[in-house]
């Protein structure tokens, strides 16, 4: 694979694993901020997780090789503290005369690359985070000044010595480059899909997506926390018998307490989410509760937690169960989760499978809020 290839893969990988990491909590923090996701808002944020990953990539990746004559293959001659220092290499760079000559001249060319590098990290700052010019300009200042050190410092000293040079024309070219992207930021709102017609605290309808949206909140958010109990649960026992681990052939898997280390694995987050989030919340699932959906009866009002703890056991928290279980419950899960995901499509109001075996009806919570706060 080619070196200039290397950062953007890298850039690319990255963005799909931390956008996987953050899709619930981002969902969360839209529906609550917005009243909804804003798929608009959604291809921004990604578009600026995506740009912020390949901007540190491109500028440090790929890493050398660190062997011992390093310093002498790979070192620089030094920072570079000359102000417009560019205007001289242009000199000595000349191809010849003319505009288009010019725009050839490799100096230059270096400089319009390092403006237009900080031109969208001007417009996703301005635009996203709403800071005026100057505090953005001052942002893509010190983002260029923590590259740049970087850089010189050879990776914070991973390095004997800097394998790329610390130029100041760098800097001012960043900072230029980030002032125009403050000028330029308002180009952003031509994103379809940001537009917000109604008040966030106004009830949606129940759509196809907001169901499924939930629900792939419902699966991110066990398999993450299912993650984090297993490893944990896999540390402690490494802690307690890790004597046992390269001074024996005793597989970890025959440890004392892996029984328990997997148990922990399995049935911590299912208790969590399947048990304890009906039970506790008005929400009939952590997905569905992020979503601003909520179970009722027939007449409107809000389900108790029998009943909700009785669709999670329908819905999310028997699928998690049987699919964890392993063996022939593996094909229970399967056809279980496809009953109901075509069960969306095909119920009224989009109740779902879980929805129609309990008899609820499904309701945006701020609905339900305002019954409640009228009786």
């Amino acid at each position: 694979m080619s070196t200039r290839l290397v950062p953007a893969v890298v850039a690319v990988g990255l963005a799909v694993i931390l956008s996987v990491v953050l899709f619930v909590p981002y969902v969360a923090r839209q529906y609550r901020r917005r009243g909804e996701l804003g798929m608009g808002n959604a291809a921004l944020a990604l578009a600026g997780l995506v740009y912020t990953l390949a901007l540190f990539a491109y500028v440090l990746l790929p890493l050398p090789e660190l062997r011992p004559d390093f310093c002498a293959v790979y070192g620089t001659s030094g920072p570079q503290w000359i102000p417009f220092n560019f205007l001289s290499d242009m000199q000595k760079d000349a191809i010849g005369t003319g505009v288009a000559a010019t725009l050839r001249n490799p100096a230059l060319t270096q400089v319009l690359l390092n403006v237009a590098l900080f031109v969208p990290l001007g417009m996703f700052v301005r635009y996203m985070f709403k800071r005026g010019v100057l505090a953005t300009t001052a942002i893509g200042l010190g983002v260029s000044l923590l590259i740049e050190v970087t850089q010189v410092t050879g990776v914070w000293f991973l390095y004997p010595c800097a394998y790329r040079l610390f130029d100041v024309d760098d800097l001012m070219a960043n900072g230029l480059g980030g002032l125009i992207g403050a000028f330029a930021a308002p180009v952003l709102r031509a994103v379809p899909g940001q537009r917000l017609d109604v008040d966030p605290g106004q009830p949606r309808p129940v759509t196809k997506s907001r169901r499924l949206l939930a629900m792939v909140c419902d699966l991110l958010a066990y398999q993450f926390t299912a993650a984090l109990c297993g490893t944990f649960a896999n540390v402690v026992l490494l802690a307690v018998h890790g004597e046992l681990i390269g001074t024996s052939d005793t597989p970890p898997t025959e440890l004392p307490g892996h029984d328990v280390a997997s148990a922990v694995g399995l049935w911590v987050p299912w208790a969590l989410l399947a048990v304890v989030v009906p039970l506790a919340s008005k929400a009939p699932s952590l997905g569905q509760g992020i979503v601003r959906l909520q179970a009722t009866t027939r007449d409107g009002r809000p389900a108790g937690p029998g009943a909700r703890l009785g669709r999670s056991m329908l819905g999310i928290g028997g699928y998690m169960l049987f699919s964890q279980l392993g063996g022939l419950l593996w094909l229970v899960s399967f056809v279980f989760g496809l009953a109901s995901l075509i069960a969306i499509f095909t119920t009224a109001g989009h109740r779902g499978l879980s929805y129609v075996l309990t008899g609820l009806r499904l309701t945006d919570s701020r609905a339900v809020d305002r019954v409640e706060a009228l009786s």
